[in-house]
């Protein structure tokens, strides 16, 4: 479900629409900083990582190493947030929820592909290979209303005129 605020360049989406603008901003970014929370010293610890899938209840799916430390955070603290950017302009997207971390061997082979074997060298069925979905619970987007290509002509019109033109939309997400 879409609302809109008094600036129609505010659009909160839930349920389903929230679910499909998740899925567009993932496909365009196709990786993402994984943030983890560390109760050793109340931080947070960010790193990148390669998203394998999006499914259509919008659970984001990761291949990672079983002892690596990001899965030893999530076994004390399952909270993450992920941060996309598909491009200079448009197309961000912060996602908050929490991540179970598995050794799906059907779930491995269904995600797996032939250039994550740079990290797991014994392919599919390497013994450290784990299987990471990140579930969200609530996020942010920022984006245009037209593409870039429109967003950037509206960029320059409005440089040279001095006149705005702003071509932004963005909003909550509720899956």
């Amino acid at each position: 479900m879409k609302t809109s605020h008094e600036n129609d360049h505010i659009q909160d989406l839930s349920g389903l629409e929230a679910v499909e603008k998740i899925r567009q901003l993932i496909d365009k970014a196709g990786s993402c900083f994984f943030v983890t929370r560390t109760t050793l010293n109340h931080s947070h610890k960010s790193r990148p990582m390669a998203v394998q899938k999006t499914d259509q209840a919008g659970h984001v799916w990761f291949l990672s190493a079983k002892d690596s430390v990001k899965n030893m955070e999530l076994a004390q603290d399952s909270k993450v947030t992920l941060y996309f950017q598909g491009s200079s302009y448009a197309n961000f997207l912060e996602l908050n929820g929490h991540a179970v971390v598995s050794q799906d061997k059907e779930k491995i082979k269904e995600l797996w592909d032939p250039t994550i074997k740079a990290w797991f060298p014994e392919g599919v069925d390497d013994p450290t290979i784990s299987v990471i979905q990140f579930v969200p619970e609530s996020g942010y987007y920022w984006d245009n209303k037209h593409g870039n290509a429109i967003a950037g002509i509206k960029v320059l019109i409005s440089a040279v005129s001095g006149k705005p033109m702003d071509d932004s939309v963005e909003g909550n997400l509720v899956p």
